[in-house]
């Protein structure tokens, strides 16, 4: 089976499994799922909707994170890890909103990425879940994984895999990638001893059994 036919019947079948596949950060709009995303590296989807069920109280507009106090903020995403570095993210990035982009959260891939802490995975979610638009594929550890398991790249670095999956499949099946993966990810092909036996993608996995 070529990559391309593996690509596209494993979107289709975990598209199947998954049907109401996505993304599990809770948000209410665009700025809190950019926050919770950063937030989200290194760490789990549980904690950080945990610690944002608080932050997204006390900050509710970019100015409020631009203006915080850095200890007092770092303070209060403290469980996410990391935490002084994300803190200084989340404050530079909403200075950057409030400077060029009138507080706002911008729709481009070319304006997001100019964002302190904002790479091309998080601005691939932030486009598709806040604003339905359609750019690339956002390549976390989940669908890194399960990239190079499938066979649909053997390249490490998340720019070129995401390049690789493009060509793969057909833009309006971009956005379910992540999602689906991810799922998938955690329920079956985990990082370590991966449930062969019960995969639906065995049949045609280069990597089945091996573990």
């Amino acid at each position: 089976m070529e990559e391309k036919e593996r690509a596209q019947k494993t979107i289709k079948i975990l598209g199947e499994k998954y049907l109401r596949a996505r993304t599990a950060l809770r948000n209410k709009n665009p700025l809190e799922l950019l926050v919770a995303t950063i937030l989200s590296a290194q760490s789990t989807d549980k904690t950080i909707n945990k610690v944002t069920k608080n932050l997204f109280m006390k900050y509710k507009k970019a100015e409020d994170y631009a203006n915080a106090n850095l200890e007092e903020l770092e303070n209060d995403i403290k469980p996410t890890g990391f935490y002084h570095n994300k803190a200084k993210f989340l404050k530079e990035m909403s200075q950057t909103l409030v400077e060029k982009f009138q507080s706002r959260v911008p729709r481009s891939m070319d304006e997001l990425t100019t964002l302190k802490g904002v790479a091309r995975k998080t601005a691939n979610i932030v486009l598709w879940n806040a604003f339905g638009i359609i750019e690339g594929i956002a390549v976390d550890t989940h669908v890194k994984r399960l990239s190079q398991r499938l066979g649909l790249s053997r390249n490490k670095d998340p720019n070129k895999i995401e390049r690789d999956l493009m060509k793969l499949l057909p833009k309006k099946e971009w956005p379910k990638v992540n999602n689906l993966l991810i799922y998938y990810g955690r329920q079956i092909c985990t990082a370590r001893n991966p449930q062969c036996t019960n995969c639906d993608l065995s049949s045609f996995c280069p990597s089945a059994f091996q573990f």
